[in-house]
């Protein structure tokens, strides 16, 4: 048995001032091909790691391709695209015949001239292996679906945790569904069912009320006779696509009627219940404002979060920081390579005066003159130790930790958002001594952080990615869509 396996991958903000070419493609969290993706992922928390697990437990042959992902940003040029995507589909016609393919795919990719990334890629792959092959995709949760991508597949099957610490779990569930199909035990049929809501990123943290209820229940009906998977997304609203909100997805054997009936099923009780899903953030003078018990206390600057494409400049928390003079404060990471760069030719210990972040976008505020102190230097280079992508490497170029009094700033060069604490104690920081920490995330530094956090707040300061949905400049959105509208 040989099942191909690879994936072009891409959260796209068509929000994000800079586009995301081929480059962001190389020097992003992976560019790999051939046996170089087994080497990479074997044992790794991705969904090819799940895959390869899978080819351990099934004894298939993976036949490994392409795989890419650009970190989080703007929209992908047509022809950058068009070349990763020869470039797989070659690999995949020399590979044939395979019995299967594996596509380890994001869901919320955006080409230019072309809406629907990934039911495009998924449609091209089909057309060369044709439909008696069978094809499994896995999602992030952040998926924004359509019918196109669910039709090229046999099945999909999406992230149930977020932060994403499942994702090599839902890559075995998709190898153990494929070895299924292609061994005649089971007959995949599809049911999508869209929901029209903003599901706010706070109400999203899979361990915590609200959402915890929406999977208990997802997990329930996949223990029912004949489901095959059950599919949550909660949408992607930087993507301003005709398809952008969240969707139900589910996989039944061979009974079309069944797969429906609990789509609408699991669709209805969402739907019921969309107040759940929304909670306005709080400004930062909110949040510093409430009563702190334990520290450190974070701020999640949500609409600056790097890991969903924003620039990672935005000024207005650290502007905050340093007017309220606070104590033992720290933002993780704030991205200015001129500024890192100016850091490195200074040296450990110097004082410089700086005008940080604030230089990518008007929407991001202005930058901050600083007189600080270089308390440590880095090349960006680490290994991550949490939870989510502990034992896989990050690079966040030129970086330096900057003091200004009692304000603490990692200045790095690459966009990147802090999954755990390994890059701040490779410089020196203990983040549990900190009183406030902000952190350019949204969701996924709770996988690293939580354990020592006080109290997290998720914040609305000034950027690209607010989250007050009512303020972005969409063109495509449907409507109405909760709870903007009037509905």
């Amino acid at each position: 048995m040989r099942i191909a396996t690879g994936g072009i991958s891409h959260e796209t903000s068509t929000f994000a001032p800079t586009p995301t070419t081929r480059r962001e493609f190389e020097n992003g969290i992976g560019f790999f091909r051939g046996g170089d993706i087994l080497a990479r992922f074997c044992g790794a928390n991705n969904c090819t790691g799940g895959f390869i697990t899978g080819a351990d437990r099934h004894g298939y042959e993976l036949v490994p391709l392409l795989w890419t992902f650009a970190y989080p940003g703007g929209l992908i040029p047509r022809a950058d695209y068009d070349a990763l995507k020869a470039e797989f589909l070659d690999g995949l016609k020399k590979a044939l015949p395979v019995d299967g393919v594996l596509l380890d795919l994001h869901g919320a990719m955006v080409v230019e001239g072309i809406d629907d990334g990934e039911g495009d890629f998924i449609a091209a792959v089909r057309r060369v292996v044709g439909q008696k092959c069978p094809i499994v995709a896995t999602f992030d949760l952040h998926g924004n679906h359509t019918q196109a991508r669910i039709d090229a597949a046999d099945a999909v099957i999406g992230f149930d945790t977020y932060p994403h610490v499942d994702m090599a779990d839902r890559g075995v569930e998709a190898a153990d569904l494929i070895v299924r199909i292609i061994r005649g035990e089971v007959r995949p049929v599809t049911a999508f069912r869209d929901l029209p809501l903003f599901w706010s990123a706070a109400c999203q943290v899979t361990g915590h009320p609200p959402i915890d209820e929406a999977f208990r229940l997802v997990h329930e009906v996949e223990r029912r006779p004949g489901i095959l998977s059950v599919t949550l997304a909660t949408g992607f609203p930087w993507a301003d696509v005709p398809h952008m909100g969240a969707s139900v997805i589910v996989v039944a054997d061979k009974d079309a009627g069944l797969a429906r009936k609990t789509a609408d099923e699991i669709g209805d009780w969402v739907w019921a219940r969309r107040e759940r899903w929304h909670r306005k953030p709080l400004t930062i003078d909110e949040a510093l404002g409430q009563q702190a018990t334990r520290f450190p206390v974070m701020l999640a600057d949500m609409a600056d979060n790097t890991g969903g494409g924003a620039p990672g400049d935005s000024t207005e928390v650290l502007r905050t920081f340093v007017e309220r003079d606070l104590r033992n404060a720290l933002i993780l990471y704030l991205v200015d390579p001129d500024v890192a760069q100016q850091a490195h030719a200074a040296g450990v210990g110097k004082r410089i005066h700086v005008d940080l972040g604030g230089k990518s976008h008007p929407m991001q505020g202005t930058p901050v003159p600083l007189d600080v102190e270089v308390v440590a230097l880095s090349d960006g280079k680490f290994t991550y130790d949490g939870p989510m992508y502990g034992g896989l490497t990050g690079d966040l170029g030129t970086s330096a930790w900057l003091r200004q009094r009692g304000v603490n700033v990692v200045v790095v060069s690459a966009r990147m958002q802090p999954l755990d604490q390994a890059f701040a104690r490779a410089l020196g920081i203990d983040c549990a001594g900190m009183e406030y920490i902000a952190v350019k995330s949204a969701v996924h530094f709770r996988s690293g952080f939580e354990r020592i956090a006080g109290a997290i707040h998720n914040i609305d300061a000034q950027a690209i990615h607010t989250h007050d949905f009512g303020r972005l400049p969409y063109r495509q959105r449907r409507k109405p869509m909760f709870p903007l509208d009037g509905k």
